[in-house]
């Protein structure tokens, strides 16, 4: 569950001013960015320290609060969840940098990058965002939809890359990524969410403002992260309940007294 929380929002970022839905400027030659394209955009935004630098608790709760409206609650335990990227012992705060350690956070099969062995495994790659949405075949995702897209990476990964590792953690980690863009900038209700929002926000590393996209009115909890995340987490079981023949089902009515 800890790693599926994190995931969710490796957005963990925040305001080293106040920052600004409206307001973005991309990163500059000496900026850190990292492999998650949600911290990368809240820095980009302002709501992170626009260098990538100096992410502390004080940062990510203020950060998921201003920018999307995630109860402080939660924004603290992502904070905490996510320190371990800081390699100093006692660390109190990391960078984005940090976040590009291979197989602590970061890890293979990525939506939107390329595995680290076969180089820069933090840089948004086109081609590999697209081996992704090509899954997506609506103008709104739904979690068959986005689980579909995070099954084609994993056997794309595992076929090419020759060190591809995805543990038990790494599942859960990779649910919560692929439950994040519900949870943002989608509907919590149906667990579905607008496909032209989603490609923005990735090509852009940019809140989808332009688009019609406003944070969530009510704050985002644990619940609703855990609820997203169980629901994605069944759309990508590749297994199948047998279906009732209809005359089996007609037996079964009928004993049962329905059929009468």
């Amino acid at each position: 569950m800890k790693l599926t929380i994190l995931s969710t929002t490796l957005a963990v970022g925040v305001a080293y001013g106040q920052g600004s839905n409206s307001g973005w400027e991309p990163a500059g030659p000496d900026d850190f960015r990292g492999p998650c394209p949600m911290m990368n955009t809240l820095a980009n935004h302002g709501f992170l320290p626009h260098d990538g630098r100096n992410i502390t608790k004080a940062n990510a709760v203020h950060a998921l609060s201003a920018g999307l409206n995630f109860d402080p609650a939660l924004a603290s335990l992502m904070w905490d969840q996510a320190i371990i990227a800081n390699p100093e012992p006692n660390a109190t705060f990391f960078t984005l940098d940090n976040l590009n350690r291979h197989n602590v956070l970061e890890h293979d099969a990525s939506l939107s990058r390329v595995d680290a062995f076969f180089g820069n495994n933090h840089a948004f790659d086109q081609a590999t965002f697209d081996e992704t949405r090509v899954w997506w075949t609506g103008p709104v995702l739904d979690a068959n939809m986005l689980a579909n897209g995070k099954l084609a990476r994993q056997l794309a990964s595992k076929a090419k890359n020759p060190e591809y590792t995805f543990t038990a953690n790494t599942e859960q980690f990779s649910l919560g990524e692929v439950g994040a863009p519900i949870i943002v900038f989608g509907d919590l209700e149906s667990a579905t969410v607008e496909k032209n929002l989603i490609d923005f926000f990735f090509e852009n590393e940019r809140l989808p403002v332009e688009l019609g996209w406003t944070k969530k009115e009510n704050p985002v909890t644990l619940e609703d992260i855990m609820r997203i995340t169980g629901i994605v987490g069944e759309a990508t079981n590749l297994l199948t309940t047998p279906k009732e023949a209809p005359a089996a089902r007609r037996r079964r009515d009928l004993h049962s007294g329905r059929g009468l």
